[in-house]
């Protein structure tokens, strides 16, 4: 169902169909500057239906939409105010980085999570409110779009199994590689610290550990890279219709 996957509506007539439709519009940026009468009405309209408006740069925008036409664009799609328990409820995977050291290593596998359609998001790390900033900046506020929790990874398992998902860690640990595993449908994935990866408590809750081929002498990827490698491989499976 269109409802339930993050889309682009990408120009003013395609905003303006959206909102007669009533889809569910959760967001629209604008690029700062813009203004005339057409545009005026629309942002008006936007307001009417609770849709909220961010200003934004040219560069900001042309991130997001490389049509430097467009001046408008809005996400269709689920709410990213989601509770735990609504996140895990939801199609797709959910992802979860525990004993995260780096803020921006947090910030980076969170926007690559939302960059491949994840569900959503949990961050379990000793991160306090300046830190939890630093690591949403450096998603480029993927929170915006995506929910992203932070929570404990207990409470974490506990509400995936409560939504029949299926966890997959990723470690070094790990005796197959991801094109071996089914990544497809709902899962929770879990990638541990820069350190000490995932703790043993945790990996023995997970039905599946897999892990990255690697052939250099440093012992493992950055917590970026391997979120990534995984969350490739889950739309290649996705795509092919299964492992």
């Amino acid at each position: 169902m269109r409802s339930l996957a993050r889309e682009a509506v990408a120009g003013r007539a395609a905003v303006e169909s959206a909102l007669e439709a009533r889809e569910p519009l959760r967001i629209a940026l604008v690029r700062a500057g813009a203004t005339d009468e057409t545009l005026t009405r629309l942002l008006e309209r936007l307001d009417a239906h609770g849709v909220r408006v961010r200003l934004v740069g040219d560069r900001e925008l042309a991130r997001l939409c490389p049509d430097p036409d467009v001046d408008v664009l809005a996400m269709r799609g689920p709410t990213p105010a989601a509770t735990l328990a609504e996140t895990m409820a939801r199609p797709g995977a959910v992802w979860l980085l525990t004993g995260t050291a780096y803020p921006g290593n947090a910030g980076f596998a969170i926007r690559t999570a939302e960059v491949s359609g994840a569900a959503g998001a949990v961050i379990d790390a000793a991160f306090e409110r300046p830190d939890r900033r630093e690591a949403l900046r450096a998603s480029m506020r993927a929170d915006r779009y995506m929910p992203v929790h932070f929570a404990p990874a207990d409470e974490t398992f506990t509400r995936a199994r409560a939504a029949d998902r299926r966890v997959v860690a990723i470690e070094t640990s790990g005796t197959k590689p991801p094109w071996e595993c089914d990544l497809c449908g709902p899962v929770l994935l879990v990638a541990g610290g820069e350190a000490t990866g995932i703790p043993a408590p945790l990996l023995a809750r997970c039905d599946d550990v897999v892990r990255l081929p690697m052939r250099g002498f440093l012992r493992s990827y950055n917590v970026q890279a391997a979120v990534a490698a995984v969350a490739a491989e889950r739309l290649r499976q996705e795509a092919q219709g299964g492992r």
